[in-house]
């Protein structure tokens, strides 16, 4: 079990806390009204892979659990206003010389735009950083997906290059583009510097 686990973040109106079981009305409401706004962006079986069953809610919430439990996996589901609004989730963490971890995310498309996601992912890193001791977190984005590279951009993260045809996404291999940010990079903290973000461009919501 990684330290500081499991654990609940807040800022605001926007709070993650780990998914679970008695989620599965709330997430696949909103997963499946939302499903032509995340199919662009969510990964796919390539062909010739052996595919098996797509795996009930139960059994992703089980996985991601028992991942958390073994220290790789930090699964949230992100609540707006106490309402289940999208997922989280912090993966591949890796210990040793590289302490580092990948951040993935969704969103409802009713609360998209509001400050949820950047506060998010916000978050999620500075919990990475200063509570469990990771040293880089990154972010792999498509680079048609406008919306969520303005979330890292807004963050600060650093643009590092393009992963040719690098997941399997939408039916085929896609492009993703490279973000990242150290710890030695804030300081004094991811939200601090969100909140300053939105401070200065006169920002409300999330």
């Amino acid at each position: 079990m990684i330290r500081g686990w499991p654990v609940e973040l807040a800022e605001g109106r926007v709070a993650l806390r780990p998914i679970r079981v008695r989620d599965a009305d709330a997430w696949q409401e909103v997963h499946t009204r939302n499903r032509e706004w995340l199919r662009r962006w969510e990964a796919t079986v390539p062909p010739g892979a052996p595919a098996g069953r797509r795996p009930t809610f139960r059994q992703m919430v089980r996985y991601l659990r028992s991942e958390a439990a073994a220290g790789r996996m930090l699964p949230f589901v992100i609540l707006y206003d106490g309402r289940l609004v999208g997922q989280l989730t912090v993966s591949g963490i890796t210990w040793g010389s590289m302490s580092s971890a990948h951040l993935g995310y969704w969103v409802d498309e009713r609360v998209a735009g509001r400050g949820v996601m950047p506060t998010a992912v916000a978050l999620a890193t500075d919990h990475c950083f200063f509570r469990i001791g990771l040293h880089r977190m990154e972010v792999c984005i498509r680079p048609e997906n406008a919306p969520s590279r303005r979330v890292v951009a807004k963050l600060g993260f650093r643009e590092e290059g393009l992963r040719p045809r690098y997941l399997h996404i939408d039916g085929d291999w896609r492009d993703h583009m490279v973000y990242a940010l150290n710890v030695e990079e804030v300081p004094e903290g991811l939200l601090p510097r969100w909140r300053a973000y939105r401070a200065a461009h006169g920002l409300t919501g999330g």
